[in-house]
């Protein structure tokens, strides 16, 4: 059994490093898609002999998809800049690889542990985050247009154990410019579903999504990044709907002006 790691980026210098690193004495081939970065990115995916495809940017399904019909090998793991390999995960993949048969399931979960503001986070609805990143490349397809893409497998799917490190933000700064990114691609998808924004949409669920991250997905066991995560869950929701709303509103015609 042989697997093709693959990744799809776009300015990502500064985190793919770690990423190739912990990838490297696993990987039978690594396959990187890029959507013309402006930094180092390709620079560092040949370091690691990465075979390098530029492709212009789509959307996130789109990336991947086109990024898996490059890979050479019929098992695939998909992995992220940001993410890297526990070594408990490395020796799972490792067993499944000197199997003497290949396994009879169509792909495997792992679970994310992500590292943020200096903490790993076990709670707040973060954890355990299972995603399916290992499957068979003519058993699995990514779908979704828009954001929060996710993949399609016809067959049985497996758990693995050990973790996927993810280290999703660098700094508050940065989690509040994908928030901004999100909710509008989040925000265009409702449009695109002919969703409205309700009242309740901006006043009611962004303080129930608070108060499921932090009272019922015990976020307050996670400390100060525990509360951040759980604000900003419910922000993220306000401003996803404040920007469908702002969308509508655009395509509206003025119908009279004030004195």
């Amino acid at each position: 059994m042989k697997i093709s790691f693959v990744i799809i980026t776009k300015n990502e210098e500064k985190r793919l490093e770690p990423c190739l690193q912990s990838i490297q004495e696993i990987a039978d081939e690594i396959v990187v898609v890029d959507a013309y970065s402006q930094d180092e990115t390709i620079r560092v995916a040949e370091k690691y002999k990465a075979k390098v495809f530029k492709r212009v940017w789509t959307n996130y399904s789109d990336q991947k998809n086109f990024a898996n019909n490059q890979a050479s090998f019929p098992w695939i793991f998909s992995i992220d800049a940001d993410e890297r390999l526990s070594p408990e995960l490395e020796k799972e993949l490792l067993e499944l690889k000197e199997r003497p048969s290949e396994p009879k399931e169509s792909a495997f979960s792992v679970p994310r542990l992500a590292f943020y503001l200096g903490r790993w986070i076990r709670h707040s609805g973060w954890y355990p985050d299972r995603k399916i990143r290992l499957f068979r490349q003519k058993a699995a397809r990514w779908v979704g247009d828009y954001v929060h893409e996710r993949l399609e497998v016809e067959g049985q799917v497996g758990k693995l154990q050990g973790h996927l490190y993810h280290f999703s933000y660098a700094s508050l700064a940065d989690h509040l410019e994908r928030i901004n990114l999100y909710s509008e691609l989040g925000a265009k998808e409702l449009y695109a579903q002919q969703k409205k924004c309700r009242w309740y949409h901006l006043v009611i669920l962004p303080f129930a999504r608070f108060l499921k991250s932090y009272l019922l997905q015990a976020g307050w066991r996670d400390g100060f990044p525990g509360v951040v995560i759980s604000v900003f869950s419910g922000f993220g929701l306000f401003v996803r709907y404040a920007k469908l709303k702002e969308i509508w509103k655009k395509g509206e015609k003025i119908e009279s002006f004030p004195d």
